[in-house]
């Protein structure tokens, strides 16, 4: 089966959403009168809210989770998404994509409400064909792994009919876990490691063409 259908992860792949997210992170913890374990770097991206939240939390703080997690949400979902950049090149590979008649998808460990806030952000509502998060479904799911096996099973995606493109080895992984091809977008969040990896957002145009 030939390849149609190519899904992207959010952050650090199609948008670089740090200094969106690490204010925010400032923000709460500056009200809350409380400092971060770690520094609030690049490096905490990627993962689900409520984990990157339990790793900057100090040990005798850890009651305080919950409040911070939705001091954080309210704050970014109603104006701090919208300190979101795209990567160079990234809009116009979208519609490449979609003028070459293939699918494009997002799944994602970003909430979907700030996901779906994002997308009409940039204006990106007609390019995509479906646009899932962890808490797309009920019960959300724990990791991307499932949510990508899940995406594959509910719209019968061919290991090679569909392609899953990410910036960190927990990207990869979950896409093995999914039975997807990978590429990495080096350009991301993660050290450039992948077999196939994207320099730039247009390889991957270059990467697909053979198919």
């Amino acid at each position: 089966m030939p390849l149609r259908h190519i899904v992207f992860d959010l952050d650090g792949t199609l948008i670089d959403s740090a200094a969106a997210i690490l204010s925010t992170f400032a923000s709460i913890f500056e009200h809350a009168g409380i400092a971060p374990v770690q520094p609030l770097t690049q490096d905490l991206i990627g993962p689900p809210l409520p984990e990157i939240m339990a790793s900057l939390v100090p040990a005798e703080k850890t009651a305080l989770v919950p409040a911070l997690i939705a001091a954080f949400k309210n704050q970014y979902d109603r104006h701090g998404y919208k300190e979101t950049l795209v990567y160079p090149g990234i809009g116009e590979v979208l519609e490449a994509l979609v003028e070459m008649n293939f699918s494009i998808f997002i799944a994602t460990n970003k909430r979907i409400h700030p996901t779906r806030l994002i997308v009409n952000h940039l204006q990106w509502n007609g390019l995509f064909a479906g646009v899932y998060a962890l808490d797309s479904f009920d019960p959300p799911f724990t990791g991307k792994a499932g949510l990508l096996s899940r995406l594959r099973e509910q719209l019968d995606w061919d290991e090679s009919s569909a392609i899953y493109v990410g910036d960190r080895p927990e990207d990869a992984a979950a896409a093995r876990h999914a039975s997807l091809p990978f590429m990495q977008a080096a350009w991301g969040y993660g050290s450039e490691w992948g077999e196939v990896r994207l320099n730039k957002p247009w390889q991957l145009i270059e990467e697909i063409k053979p198919i």
